[in-house]
Order: structure tokens, then C-alpha cells, then sequence
């Protein structure tokens, strides 16, 4: 498939915290967004916050994405889909209140586009590094699957782990979206690409006026800076800012137009339309160590305590900087940013001054 170099891109989920960084990358490269969300007040912060590119920016309702045909009128006159709308909690009893979102919110869209897509080239589907994590020795790449926790989930049920179910739903709506271009190969012009990020973090433009409001990863941030938490937890992490660049990347770089799921199962050469996104190791004093000199209250931890050793491994991001020329965001610059939004948000304090 040509790479796609300006037109109109379809960001599902537009209002959450990838994917509000995925419109502002796709908006500041020159492309127009239709951003999708669940009802219209969701929307209302981002027709302020981008306001200032007029026409280019739309918004359409999808009040449900597993509902069948949700996507039929987005993705109408659109050159390419970033696939961002997906649950990001552990909060879930039944794994399928997992899977079942992750799997039909993305089969959906692609069927959407399959009848009423005739202008869509590429979609991309952010999913996730926790799709790829095997046990296997040495930093892991995007032939690995992360079978263990699907399986688990089979075994257990409910009863699996929280952490494990919500693995099984990242990793069951990933083979989907490649069972399904599997089987309608012949009948579309369009390929899939998917992006694999860690846990994102970064500074957020999506709406949120309290701590309390952030989503998963960025609360998990906040509290390692101002809780007493522990420092020593930790595992792989990309730049928000990255994983939004790392979509633009994906749908203007020509790739290989079809790669049978067999391929991205197994070493068959390096062409394989999946990117891991990020994934250095860290511990969370990692992030308190990487903090600028600053006269905010935030917790320093144990200053130096972490070694090689005690750090997860890092994943195999060769892939992202070869072929989509990605340049990834240091930790330093990644954690000043962020200390930065909660300063001018009012959420850290200055030295000798009360919450």
C-alpha cells in the first residue's frame, strides 16, 4: 500500500488521552480529523481545544462501538482509520467485560470500513505491549504473543488474574483484526497496521481538571510522584507524545499491503505490519530519579537505589525506528513535561505552601 501522505483520518475515541495526541499530531501534520466519541458533551472540550483549525477538525457520535454498524457513517470519506477506542482498566469481574469491547469495538470499525470504506488505505489499531509479553529470555519482539494470558483466562475465567484478562483482551482483539483481513483480503483497499505501546505516560490535553479524572497510566504516574507508593514497581513505557507521532508515522509510510496472520506469528523474514511503540524498562524511582531540580512537592523515593538488575527488559523497538523512522522521547525530557502539566494545573505545590 502507497503511504498516505495528507486527506482525512477517522480517530475513534478521540477524547481520551492517546487519542487526543493522535488528532493534535495528525491535525499539526496538515490532515483533517473526524474524531468520533460517545455523546456530545464529550465532545465539547475538544471543539474548544482545536478549535483554532476550523473545518479540519470534526466531531461524530458513537454512542456504542460494539453495536453493530457504529462506524458505518464515520468512516464514510475517510483515507485512514487510527483505532484508538479501547477499555484501559482492570476493573473487571467477567473477562468479557474486556474482551467484549476490545474485540467488537475492533471487528466493528473494520467491517464498517470493509462496506462503507471505499476511500479508507490504511487503518492503524493501537494495541498494546501486554499482547506481546512472553516469558522468553531476552527483550521481546512483534512475532511474540502473549499466549500465557490467554490461556489463563480459558483455564481460570473469572477467577483469572485481573492483569490477565485484560491481556487476553488486547491479545483476542489483535488476532481479530488479523483473522479479518485474513479472510477479506480480496474484497478491500485497505491494510491494517498495529502499533504495540506499553504503558503510556505524558502530559494529557484531553479533559481532565482533577488528579482523580486522569486514566490509568497517568493516575499511576501521579501517584509515584506524590503518594507514598512504591518505587521499585515499574515495566515498560512510551511517550504519549511518541505513540501519537508513531500513528501519523504508520499512515504515511508505504508498507506491505497484506501479511497473513501466519507471518506476524512466526519468523518468516521481517515483514510484518506490527510495531512495538517505546518499551524501555523502568522502575518507577527510575521516573522520581529522571525529575529535574524543581521546588515542587514531589517524593524523591530512594534516590540511585535501582540497578541493572532490578530493572525490567527492555522490548525490541528496532522495528518502529527502521522502518517508520520513529525517535523516541528520553525519560528525562518525558518526566520534566509531565511535572510540568501538574505544575501549571495546580496539582503539585510549591515548597512550604498547603495542598
Amino acid at each position: 500500500m502507497p503511504s498516505i501522505q495528507s486527506g482525512k483520518v477517522l480517530v475513534s475515541g478521540a477524547n481520551g488521552f492517546v487519542a487526543t495526541w493522535c488528532v493534535q499530531t495528525f491535525l499539526d501534520a496538515g490532515f483533517s480529523v473526524r474524531g468520533t466519541v460517545r455523546n456530545a458533551i464529550k465532545g465539547k472540550h475538544l471543539k474548544r481545544f482545536f478549535s483554532s483549525y476550523g473545518d479540519k477538525f470534526e466531531l461524530v457520535v458513537v454512542p456504542d462501538i460494539t453495536a453493530p454498524g457504529a462506524f458505518d457513517e464515520a468512516v464514510t470519506g475517510v483515507d485512514a482509520i487510527a483505532h484508538t477506542a479501547s477499555p484501559f482498566h482492570l476493573a473487571a469481574d467477567d473477562p468479557a467485560d474486556l474482551s467484549g469491547p476490545s474485540v467488537q469495538g475492533t471487528i466493528g470499525i473494520l467491517e464498517s470500513a470493509r462496506k462503507y470504506g471505499q476511500t479508507v488505505k490504511r487503518i492503524v489499531i493501537t494495541s498494546s505491549a501486554v499482547a506481546v509479553t512472553t516469558p522468553k529470555d531476552g527483550p521481546l519482539d512483534e512475532y511474540d504473543w502473549n499466549n500465557g494470558a490467554v490461556q489463563a483466562v480459558a483455564d481460570k475465567g473469572a477467577e483469572a488474574a485481573t492483569f490477565d484478562k485484560y491481556c487476553n483482551s488486547k491479545v483476542l482483539a489483535e488476532r481479530g483484526a488479523w483473522e479479518f483481513l485474513d479472510k477479506h483480503k480480496t474484497e478491500v483497499g485497505w491494510d491494517i497496521a498495529v502499533l504495540n505501546p506499553p504503558l503510556i505516560l505524558g502530559p494529557v490535553i484531553h479533559d481532565v481538571s482533577t488528579p482523580e479524572e486522569l486514566n490509568t497510566s497517568t493516575k499511576m504516574m501521579f501517584n509515584a510522584f506524590t503518594t507514598e507508593s512504591p518505587t521499585t514497581g515499574g515495566g515498560q513505557w512510551a511517550n504519549v507524545k511518541d505513540v501519537g507521532r508513531a500513528h501519523l508515522l504508520t499512515v504515511m509510510t508505504e508498507l506491505p499491503s497484506y501479511v497473513p496472520l501466519s507471518a506476524v506469528n512466526k519468523h518468516e523474514g521481517r515483514n510484518v505490519n506490527r510495531f512495538i511503540i517505546g518499551g524501555q524498562g523502568f522502575t518507577w524511582q527510575d521516573m522520581l530519579d529522571a525529575a529535574p531540580p524543581s521546588a515542587m512537592q514531589y517524593k524523591k523515593g530512594f534516590p540511585g537505589s535501582i540497578n541493572t538488575a532490578m530493572r525490567p527488559r527492555d522490548m525490541d523497538n528496532t522495528r518502529s525506528q527502521e522502518v517508520l523512522g520513529m525517535e523516541y522521547t528520553s525519560i528525562h525530557e518525558t518526566v520534566e513535561e509531565t511535572l510540568a502539566d501538574y505544575e501549571r494545573r495546580g496539582w503539585i505545590k510549591p515548597l512550604g505552601v498547603s495542598a
